[in-house]
């Protein structure tokens, strides 16, 4: 055996795989996160994933989930995650913690809280002092309590994830940071190993590379891929060469990509968000998907074997099905080292380019042939014909030896899963006939149907092949061959649906808190407000204006100029021009901006989607004139020559397609300007004064220029195919002298749950755009919680129960949405009562919510 890289108390890690005080194992991790769950689930979660045949749980542990304000900490109630974790450890799980700092996860900010952002010389993610003092006063909080239940002594913890990704993001000093973050893991006591995993398989740049910290992969490939095996046992063997075992922290949630995981050498295998759960209140983010970024849906479910409201799937029988395998072959499985196999394969259906195969310890292989089309096929293997089902991947035994089950032979050939094996018997779990072949003498059984086994015998080895709804309710096998196969699961009831369309709406509005006055508009995070919402208002003199720029704007804005209420704005912080001809003269200016998240990911291309952004209304400038310098530019690039060639923006010809060209000119105003690049279609470098150049982006093709004249390039690849560029100038003036207010989570809640009897209304509820409403909804009483759809269109909901802000739904034309179900609000069982508040938005057509729909969750 190879000496192991890291031993800790009770967990060691080496090239051969994960042991324990148990002994070598595979492990099984599902994703469920405490914070996504009411409280009084969690162990009925837990529960039931353990029932699956997982024999672990990873969980993130948010940090502002934690600390909702500067030095506000809290871990009670739904935040109580010591508890979680006692739960986990009764249920009898491992857990991986991932306490990040940064977690991502579609959370906003990804963990890391919002007034970060509000010190300009703070460095998210950094091995900077700032951020990294701040990251300490979170790990002083965090790390005692994984500290105190680490396996095996307290508690369940196996292992402590450090940071998440990093490879995605760019840190300049990643040895440093990982080395602190390690650091003050190992003072607060942590001595599980430390992991860190890679998103994009950039193992140093997700490590640093740095002494006790394990890496980790996740892997996200196309299901239906034939080349998953070679990438994944490449890092396989990478990780060997460190005398370290392939633990993947995140993949896929389909089974038959798992089962091509695990032959391609993994120790650990954790689909990301197999168990799903909910975004509550003001936590989701704003994304790192769509053209670009979308919002966060309320469910948070991509499709895991367990549904948002508990329901389980197809899958979760398939994770039974495998657990089943695993446990069947034991230390065997759990020894492997990542191989090819020994055996040639052909198949009529389509499968892996390249199958993997795992060399057991005591001899044999364990061979993966996934069959990734959708009819019967048949494979042959070492020569013998054998069956394989759609959409499958058996797990296919060669050349085992049958010495340590009781018998004196070797297993040349099984081409179904082995799911129990004892002394003189061993058990196959298929849906097709199962081809067993011991020491060269072969046998084909016949494809079994539920209920009703199906049983050979080889030399008085006793085979018994069971249909895949059995195998996953086998409870045992005797010497015979009998099966004793447990009752099916009974099946939830499932409701029906229930119209509402009575409701009281309430004849007062929560108070806002006063912001003072402010030359500028300030961020909402320096007004206090990390989750919630502000109102600004300002007058302009709008006599002769055409049209206003609005820069930064963040998340959700409704801008009303006038009394017109314009359109929502979400646009992520992307300029917006907005015509003001109807409108002269001083005109009040009210805009009502929403936290809708902070941005999860680093996303370049739109100010808001930046990690650490803030949110708020930007700045309004009234445009003074417009002139188009899309001429005169000099040349530099190519075989361009002294004296430079002058062009119009775009316009040098050239045969170097691809290749950089250089455009340059004078610009100037005497007042604050915009540039605009209008026809950007790849992104382009942009340097003012010689300065360093940044890039310009499609999404957001505007430069901003203090007064005065400046030199301006433009570094764009010659694209002679392209639609062109153009540029033209905006003379800005600020719209200055605003007064603010405020509307926090907190403040939002606490009047949502204050008892308010209003006036009975009939729906429909009819509201002008920026017209709010909020209606007190009786509930009746439910066992799984209850499903509210909205039925309506133009308006935005925001829904409270049980002295908890539910979520928010926007129904009618809005941005996208990535997650689960977006069109529903969850109420979770003995949260009492439900408020809902209703905001009118601005377009053609009513803004009207018709009606609400009650719905028990889905069996």
């Amino acid at each position: 055996m190879s000496r192991p890289t890291v031993l800790t108390h009770g967990v060691e890690l080496d090239a051969r795989g994960i042991r324990t005080e148990g002994g070598p194992r595979i492990v099984l991790c599902a994703s469920l996160f405490y914070f996504r769950l009411p409280r009084e689930q969690w162990r009925a979660r837990l529960e039931q994933v353990r029932a699956s045949g997982y024999t672990c749980v990873d969980v993130y542990l948010p940090w502002n989930f934690h600390e909702t304000a500067p030095g506000r900490w809290s871990f009670e109630g739904r935040r109580d995650v010591a508890a979680f974790l006692d739960l986990a450890r009764e249920a009898g799980l491992y857990v991986i913690a991932r306490p990040g700092p940064y977690i991502c996860s579609e959370w906003d900010g990804g963990a890391l809280p919002a007034w970060l952002g509000l010190d300009p010389e703070l460095r998210v993610r950094q091995h900077e002092p700032r951020f990294l003092a701040q990251v300490a006063a979170w790990f002083d909080q965090v790390l005692p309590l994984l500290a105190e239940r680490q396996y095996p002594a307290n508690g369940p913890v196996i292992m402590v994830q450090l940071e998440n990704e990093l490879d995605f993001f760019d840190c300049e000093d990643r040895t440093g940071y990982v080395t602190a973050l390690r650091d003050q893991a190992l003072r607060h006591g942590i001595t599980v190993p430390l992991i860190a995993c890679s998103g994009q398989g950039d193992i140093e740049g997700a490590t640093g590379d740095v002494p006790g910290v394990v890496p980790a992969c996740n892997f996200y490939p196309d299901d239906d891929s034939p080349d998953i095996e070679p990438e994944v046992r490449r890092y396989a063997g990478l990780l060997a060469e460190r005398d370290l075992p392939l633990l993947i922290t995140e993949t896929n949630r389909r089974h038959r990509t798992l089962r091509r995981l695990l032959a391609s050498g993994a120790s650990l295998i954790a689909p990301y968000l197999q168990s799903s759960g909910w975004n509550f209140g003001y936590t989701p983010s704003t994304g790192n998907w769509g053209e670009p970024g979308n919002f966060m849906s309320h469910g948070y479910d991509f499709g895991g074997y367990v549904s948002s409201t508990g329901a389980e799937r197809p899958e979760y029988a398939e994770g039974q099905l495998l657990a089943r395998v695993i446990d069947a072959l034991g230390p065997r499985l759990a020894l492997a080292t990542s191989a090819l196999p020994r055996v040639g394969i052909t198949a009529d259906f389509p499968t892996s380019s390249s199958p993997s195969a795992l060399d057991l310890d005591e001899g044999g292989q364990l061979v993966a042939v996934p069959h990734l089309g959708k009819e019967a096929g048949t494979a042959v293997v070492n020569g013998v014909p054998v069956a394989v089902a759609p959409d499958s991947c058996p797990l296919m035994l060669v050349d085992v030896p049958l010495r340590p089950w009781g018998y004196d032979g070797t297993l040349t050939l099984a081409s179904a899963d082995l799911v129990a094996a004892a002394e003189g018997v061993l058990t196959f779990s298929s849906e097709v006939p199962v081809t067993v072949v011991v020491d060269g003498t072969g046998v084909e059984i016949p494809a079994p149907v539920a209920g009703a086994p199906e049983r050979a015998t080889i030399e008085g080895l006793i085979l018994v092949a069971l249909a895949p709804r059995d195998a996953v309710r086998l409870r045992g096998v005797d010497r015979d061959g009998t099966a004793h196969v447990g009752d099916p699961a009974t099946a939830r009831a499932t409701g029906t649906s229930v119209d509402v369309r009575e409701a009281r709406r309430r004849s007062q509005t929560p108070a806002e808190k006063a912001a003072g006055g402010h030359e500028l508009p300030p961020t909402l995070e320096s007004l206090g407000v990390y989750r919630g919402r502000g109102t600004y208002r300002a007058t302009a003199d709008l006599t002769g204006v055409d049209e206003l720029l609005l820069v930064g704007a963040a998340d959700i804005v409704d801008l009303s100029i006038g009394g017109a209420v314009r359109p929502t704005i979400a646009g992520f912080g992307a300029a917006e021009r907005i015509d003001v001809r109807a409108t002269t003269g001083p005109a009040d200016i009210e805009a009502v901006v929403e936290i809708w998240g902070h941005a999860n990911f680093d996303d370049a291309r739109l100010p808001a989607l930046r990690l650490g952004a803030l949110r708020g209304l930007g700045t309004l400038w009234t445009v003074r004139e417009t002139t188009d310098v899309s001429a005169l530019w000099s040349v530099h690039g190519h075989w361009a020559g002294r004296p430079a060639p002058v062009r119009v923006l775009g316009g040098w010809s050239s045969t170097r397609v691809g290749v950089p060209v250089t455009y340059t000119r004078e610009i100037g105003s005497d007042t604050a300007s915009a540039l605009h690049l209008k026809g950007v279609a790849e992104p382009v470098r942009v340097s003012v004064d010689d300065g360093e150049p940044f890039t310009v982006h499609t999404e957001d093709p505007w430069v901003l220029l203090p007064a005065g004249t400046h030199r301006i390039s433009v570094t764009v690849p010659h694209h002679p195919s392209g639609g062109g560029l153009g540029a033209e100038l905006l003379g800005l003036d600020p719209v200055t002298g605003w007064t603010c207010s405020t509307q926090d989570d907190e403040s939002l809640t606490a009047f949502a749950t204050e008892a308010a009897p209003g006036p009975e209304i009939r729906l429909p509820l009819v509201l002008e755009p920026g017209e709010e409403a909020w209606l007190d909804i009786d509930l009746p009483p439910s066992h799984d919680g209850l499903l509210v759809r909205l039925d309506g269109s133009r308006i935005r909901v925001t829904g409270w129960a049980g002295g908890e802000c539910v979520g928010r739904v926007w129904v009618g034309d809005r941005p996208a949405f990535s997650g689960g179900d977006s069109n529903v609000l969850w109420i979770p069982s003995g949260w009492p009562g439900l408020t809902l508040l209703v905001r009118g938005a601005a377009g053609p057509g009513d803004a009207e919510l018709r009606t609400l729909w009650l719905e028990s969750p889905d069996s």
